[in-house]
C-alpha cells in the first residue's frame, strides 16, 4: 500500500486500475542513490515546529524535514554498506543578486539568502553529510538536472535505478 492511498477516493482507485496504472516497476541491478537539497536552509538546523524554523530559514520543512533527515541516514547506512554511488544535490552560494535570477523578485525574504552571519545555508546538514567518494553537484536552478553535470555522472556510473 503506498503512503497516499488513503488520499484516493474509491473512484480514483478504479481508474488507475482500470487503466492500467499502479505496477511496480521493481529496482535494476546498478542503483544510485540521490539526495535533493538536505541542506540547512531546508530543513533548518534542528528539527523544530515548521512556524518556528521559517523565523530563521525562510524555506525550512521544520520536523517533518528532519523526519525525513532520520529516514534518509537510514538509507544511506544501508547504501554504503553495499558501496552505492552516492550523490547530492544542493545550490552555489550566490553572493551577488544577479545570481539569484527571478528567485528574488518572487520571495520578500529572498535578500536574506545572503547574510553574511548565515554562509552555512546550502551546505548538507551533518547528519547525512557526504563521506569520502560521495558526489556534490551544485545547481543554480531547482532541478537536479538542469544546468548540472548530473545526468553524465549517473551514466558514468551506469546506474539504472536511482533511490
Amino acid at each position: 500500500m503506498a503512503t497516499w492511498d488513503d488520499t484516493l477516493t474509491e473512484r480514483d482507485k478504479q481508474v488507475f486500475a482500470k487503466s492500467g496504472y499502479g505496477k511496480r516497476a521493481g529496482f535494476g541491478q546498478r542503483p544510485a542513490v540521490l539526495v535533493i537539497d538536505m541542506n540547512y536552509n531546508f530543513v533548518g538546523d534542528k528539527p523544530e515546529p515548521i512556524l518556528k524554523s521559517i523565523e530563521r530559514f525562510r524555506n525550512s520543512c521544520g520536523e517533518e524535514g528532519w523526519q525525513g533527515v532520520y529516514r534518509i541516514r537510514d538509507l544511506l547506512a544501508d547504501a554504503r554498506k553495499k558501496q552505492l554511488p552516492t550523490f547530492y544535490t544542493t545550490a552555489h552560494e550566490r553572493g551577488n543578486p544577479i545570481a539569484f535570477g527571478r528567485w528574488h523578485g518572487k520571495n520578500s525574504r529572498g535578500i536574506e539568502d545572503m547574510r553574511a552571519e548565515w554562509t552555512k545555508g546550502n551546505e548538507i546538514v551533518t547528519e547525512i553529510a557526504p563521506q569520502d567518494g560521495d558526489i556534490v553537484v551544485r545547481k543554480q536552478k531547482p532541478s537536479a538536472f538542469f544546468g548540472t553535470p548530473l545526468m553524465s555522472m549517473l551514466n558514468e556510473v551506469h546506474a539504472d535505478t536511482v533511490l
